[in-house]
């Protein structure tokens, strides 16, 4: 390996490695604002200047040149100094001196980096350029004279995202960094750039003067928008959630997450339940616990346990699966389903429902073919992943269901299952890249497995993926269905799915743990609904049990390539609302099925020893768990439906009912539909 020395210190890099990059192995810190590890270098902000021999007598970009054998580079010199400081000064020419007013107060790279290499005076006395100010929709709040060109959001916005809808125009002095014609960012994952702005000059228009960070309580937690199981920090306030915001974890998401993770918190603090409810005389009245567990303990007595549903919504904790799981098993209930939408999967090994290639392993793949899936708004974070595998080259990706943008070239296979179970017979130009390729691999969406014919499908997709040799992945969008599926929260036998349980006639009680996307309206059955908003669930409710969300709980999420995660408590439940899995032990004992545990530690602890999995914590097995799948065992022999594959997402903002309680949410999926006015006035 070549050698360099930085200040007298020789040290080792890889070939390829920048000065920049070479100094930080040497324990040396380089100031910078424009480059950053993750996107391209564009070396315009020249505040990584150092001085390298053999060169030109002068302070180089060290983010720009690449290091070579032999290089000595010095970081500390005064003509290194005087550079930084001049063009520290110059950066600072146009910049308002607006510290106490801006967003970025305490999180600032420009404060940080003044203090640490600018000067303590400014000799520049003419007036300050004003730069007007630019919509970029609702989330980003813009103060543009504070822009010092660094380019960054714009490099996201191109590479990362996908989305081409930031640029820079004008030259010399004049030039802008400005929206397409004034209209909002249309990326799922626009509101990275705040993050990634160094000068406030890109901040967040929701969280726009509430606190500054020193006034926050910052706990760590992971995400339940997605199955990806984001690593994020919640910031909050006394009893109010101010912000989400990414945590690195380069396993899943890297140091981003979607617009929807950040900003749906708002709906934690609208359309609460927080106390219990009765229906009486047509109209839901307030009650109390005791009430409550009394009305439920009566109706379950009076009728028999073939006639008792539980159905588990898409973003439940898996301690209140298990207590469900255990309650009502304990009582003979069959009729137990987390599978809202009706997927397909549950029967199988554990492997049938995992996203095998993993997160991470996904750029490992040459040729990727999506059935029934478009990750883009199923998984947004995911999709950059595997735009960022495509733009590194040589990566085949095949379509088979809705033609989307999904910001990467692709091949548009077909529609639906008859292209499918085509494809080991097809002669098109993709199958013969999937024939060659060294690590193929199929990610199935829900999309194609939660229809009438979804366990056909499977079949199908099984004998495509054995066919050409494919790593088996799912991708799911519900947090809770892997944890779910894990536990065996599906129905035993004999016992019905969730699509039987709401029809009419079907059952006499119906529990409806956090359940909203399913439509339980023709239902006649006595309906408990558990959980935290106003949602769709609560509308049909007989009685409503407040419930804690997300960020109020600690609670155990299993994502979509099987990682247990824990999310961790930032907040207390409102009003009245408990824990989940505390309010199924206080009602067990009113059911005469008493749960054997009292605290959340006996709870894991049964857990983990019925259901060893969720004991290995971040760890997934990864496609060598799944090289024993048989493919033989997953789905059924049936008949394929002609109907198109469709995405189950269909609204970005508006998946789960924090976020349709969220107004953030609604003026951004508002804009995406065009209802809203899109350019600024």
């Amino acid at each position: 390996m070549p050698k360099a020395t930085v200040n007298g210190v020789e040290v080792e890099f890889e070939p390829g490695m920048t000065v920049l990059q070479v100094a930080e192995l040497a324990g040396e810190e380089i100031p910078r604002f424009c480059y950053h590890e993750r996107l391209s270098i564009a070396g315009n902000c020249r505040m990584c200047l150092v001085e390298v021999k053999p060169g030109p007598p002068k302070p180089q970009a060290s983010c720009a040149l690449p290091a070579a054998e032999g290089n000595e580079i010095i970081t500390n010199s005064p003509m290194v100094k005087k550079a930084r400081e001049g063009v520290m000064e110059f950066l600072l020419i146009n910049h308002p001196l607006d510290c106490p007013i801006c967003d970025q107060g305490g999180e600032c790279d420009l404060q940080d980096q003044a203090m640490g290499y600018g000067r303590d005076d400014s000799r520049y006395a003419d007036n300050k350029r004003a730069v007007e100010e630019k919509y970029m929709g609702p989330l980003i709040k813009t103060v543009m004279t504070r822009c010092i060109q660094c380019t960054r959001c714009v490099r996201f916005i191109t590479e990362v995202a996908g989305v081409p809808d930031i640029g820079l125009i004008s030259r010399g002095e004049d030039v802008e960094i400005t929206t397409y014609l004034d209209k909002s960012v249309a990326s799922e994952l626009s509101a990275n750039v705040i993050d990634l702005c160094p000068v406030g000059a890109l901040t967040s228009k929701p969280y726009a003067f509430n606190a500054r960070p020193w006034e926050l309580k910052k706990t760590e937690s992971v995400d339940v928008m997605d199955a990806l199981g984001s690593s994020i920090r919640v910031d909050s306030r006394g009893p109010a959630v101010l912000r989400v915001l990414p945590r690195l974890n380069e396993d899943i998401n890297e140091e981003w997450i979607s617009d929807k993770t950040r900003y749906a918190v708002d709906g934690l603090s609208r359309q609460r339940l927080d106390q219990p409810f009765l229906r009486k005389g047509g109209r839901l009245q307030p009650t109390t616990w005791a009430e409550a567990f009394e009305l439920i303990a009566s109706k379950v007595k009076a009728t028999t346990p073939e006639r008792i549903g539980v159905i588990a919504g898409d973003v439940q904790d898996a301690e209140s699966m298990k207590a469900a799981l255990d309650l009502f098993g304990a009582m003979g209930v069959k009729n137990l389903d987390c599978r809202q939408d009706g997927m397909a999967l549950g029967a199988g090994p554990r492997e049938s429902w995992l996203l095998n290639s993993t997160i991470a392993g996904i750029e490992e793949a040459d040729v990727i073919l999506l059935v029934g899936t478009n990750p883009r708004v199923e998984a947004p974070v995911f999709n950059a992943r595997l735009r960022k595998r495509w733009l590194a080259g040589a990566l085949r990706v095949g379509v088979i269901g809705e033609q989307a943008d999904l910001t990467y070239g692709y091949d548009y296979l077909g529609a639906g299952p008859q292209t499918l179970s085509g494809l080991s017979r097809s002669k098109n130009d993709f199958v013969t890249a999937l024939k060659g390729a060294k690590n193929p691999a199929i990610i199935v969406g829900a999309g194609a497995l939660a229809r009438a014919d979804g366990a056909a499908v499977l079949a199908a997709a099984a004998a495509a993926a054995k066919s050409f040799g494919l790593t088996w992945n799912v991708l799911h969008s519900a947090a809770a269905r892997v944890g779910g599926l894990d536990l065996g929260f599906v129905p035993g036998e004999g016992g019905k799915s969730a699509g039987e349980m709401v029809q009419k006639g079907a059952l006499d009680v119906l529990f409806l743990l956090g359940a909203d996307e399913i439509d339980a309206k023709g239902s006649d059955a006595f309906t408990v609904y558990l959980g935290t908003h106003g949602d769709a669930g609560a509308h049909l409710a007989d009685v409503i049990l407040p419930g804690a969300a997300y960020t109020e709980k600690d609670g155990i999420y299993v994502n979509t390539e099987g990682r247990v995660q824990f999310g961790y408590r930032a907040v207390f439940p409102k009003g009245q609302a408990k824990e989940d899995w505390s309010i199924l032990r206080a009602l067990s004992e009113g059911l005469g099925a008493k749960l054997p545990y009292d605290t959340l530690a006996q709870l894991r602890a049964k857990l983990f020893a019925d259901h060893p999995s969720f004991g290995q914590v971040d760890y997934v097995a990864g496609p060598a768990g799944a090289a024993s799948l048989d493919f033989g065992l997953l789905g059924a022999k049936g008949e394929l439906s002609e109907a198109p594959f469709a995405s189950l997402v269909k609204a970005f903002h508006l998946t789960n009912p924090i976020a349709r309680a969220s107004v953030t949410m609604a003026e951004c999926a508002a804009v995406a539909s065009g209802a809203a006015k899109i350019a600024a006035e």
